[in-house]
């Protein structure tokens, strides 16, 4: 079976919707119709009923009327619209009397009914609504008496009115299934847009996007949504392929300069202090490669965010006692005054390894960017449910129009005025992966030779990721 289209099938799901609603009413149409029709009949038949059993008598075991006129009016002598039958019969259920529009015909008693029950039956081919009735006279029951209607008329009446129903109903939602269709045609075309554009976007043709419709629908709010969605994988993209430019240039940069440095070394002969030299070097870029190569392993690890955090507590006096021993060289080399203060000890519950790991690579830049005999302070405090790192430095500082790009890859403020601080310009963008992950607050504030100042905010307890 083919599948039917998103059109038709909204067309198809409505005229399902109206076509049982409109049964309901034409149901409840029809019943009040024929409710009307039978009370109109059934009143007539009690009003008979009622005139009849007011004008009989009994002479010697026979009813009689005592109104023998009753028998000469026209709705018992011909057979009219809705013509009068009437039949007597006596206790053993023989006719005594008939009117006279009955003919040939006669009016059957049903055993299984109840007096004073009014039921349709028939009489010959003709359909009836008919009422029996006992007869009683000083409390003695002397016979009965059947009264019926002819239900022809109202029959034909109530079956013109089921057949134009059914026209009706089946016109109506042939009529409601076009008008659906066209409708639901018309609401789908930004579907259609959607599709259309969808079909023509491609890694490398990312720009076009999906005209917005002019009513602030649910539509509208999907074809943003995915306007949004082309924003985003755009921009990946874009730092993606800025990322491997980036990376491929500073893994280059090392690797030619060490492949120039062996290459000058092995075109003559040179003497040991010259060997040790050019080796020392190329030894120091090598690391200076090893640590690339790391921390591009480090961002990749992180890129998705789903590397498992372990969660432990860990002890953020020690370890920052740690990243400054680590740095303990470099901080003497410089005359670097370094100044921790820790009220209490604190603890936090988050993953050991890259708390430690974000803290390096901030302490380490502070000292590295701070000039020599400058100063360095790391301080821990508590403001209410959250624990706060300061650290601060006197260094160069960052301009201002650098700060929402520090955190990119491979950028570096004001590299090109000190080329003497080596970097690669991924440890901002580490720290920044790595606390959005842990849901760790990261700020950053800096002025020009004035110096920068990390804040870290930190739960206590680790948030559920």
């Amino acid at each position: 079976m083919a599948q039917l289209s998103f059109k038709n099938r909204i067309a198809l799901n409505y005229i399902i919707t109206t076509g049982l609603l409109i049964l309901a009413v034409f149901s409840v149409i029809y019943s009040i119709v024929k409710h009307t029709v039978y009370s109109h009949i059934d009143e007539k038949i009690n009003v008979e009923i009622q005139n009849h059993l007011a004008e009989i008598k009994e002479i010697n075991g026979k009813v009689i009327l005592i109104d023998a006129e009753e028998w000469n009016e026209r709705e018992h002598n011909t057979v009219d619209v809705n013509p009068v039958f009437v039949e007597f019969l006596d206790i053993n259920k023989k006719i005594t009397e008939k009117a006279p529009n009955l003919k040939t015909e006669t009016l059957e008693f049903n055993d299984s009914v109840q007096d004073f029950e009014l039921f349709d039956t028939k009489m010959g081919d003709h359909a009836i609504r008919q009422i029996q009735v006992p007869l009683h006279i000083k409390d003695k029951k002397i016979g009965y008496v059947i009264v019926a209607m002819s239900l022809a008329d109202s029959t034909m009446v109530l079956d013109n009115l089921f057949d134009i129903m059914c026209l009706s109903f089946l016109g109506i939602l042939l009529l409601l299934f076009f008008i659906a269709r066209f409708f639901a045609g018309r609401s789908i075309k930004p579907i259609n847009a959607i599709i259309n554009t969808s079909k023509i976007i491609t890694k490398d043709n990312l720009k076009t996007r999906i005209p917005l419709p002019k009513t602030k629908d649910e539509l509208y709010t999907l074809s943003q949504t995915i306007n949004n969605l082309l924003n985003r994988i755009e921009d990946a993209i874009e730092r993606e392929k800025q990322f491997t430019s980036d990376a491929s240039h500073e893994l280059r940069t090392p690797l030619t300069v060490i492949k120039g440095t062996l290459e000058v070394l092995i075109r003559k002969p040179r003497d040991n202090k010259e060997y040790e030299e050019k080796i020392n070097y190329c030894v120091k870029e090598v690391d200076h490669l090893n640590m690339l190569v790391d921390q591009l392993l480090l961002m990749a690890r992180f890129e998705n965010q789903k590397e498992n955090i372990n969660s432990e507590s860990v002890y953020l006096n020690s370890l920052i006692l740690d990243v400054l021993t680590l740095n303990s060289e470099k901080i003497t080399n410089q005359n670097i005054k370094i100044k921790f203060d820790a009220q209490e000890d604190y603890y936090i519950e988050s993953d050991h390894f890259l708390v430690i790991t974000i803290l390096r690579n901030i302490i380490s830049n502070a000292i590295k960017y701070t000039n020599k005999d400058g100063e360095v302070n790391v301080l821990l405090s508590r403001q209410n449910d959250k624990i706060i790192c300061k650290i601060s430095d006197n260094g160069i500082g960052i301009a201002k129009h650098d700060l929402e790009s520090i955190s990119n890859p491979f950028f570096r403020s004001n590299s090109t005025d000190h080329p003497e601080i080596k970097g690669n310009g991924l440890g901002l963008s580490i720290v920044k992966r790595i606390t959005e992950l842990l849901h760790i607050k990261f700020k950053i504030e800096s002025e020009i030779e004035v110096g920068t100042t990390v804040t870290l905010s930190f739960n206590e307890k680790m948030q559920t990721l």
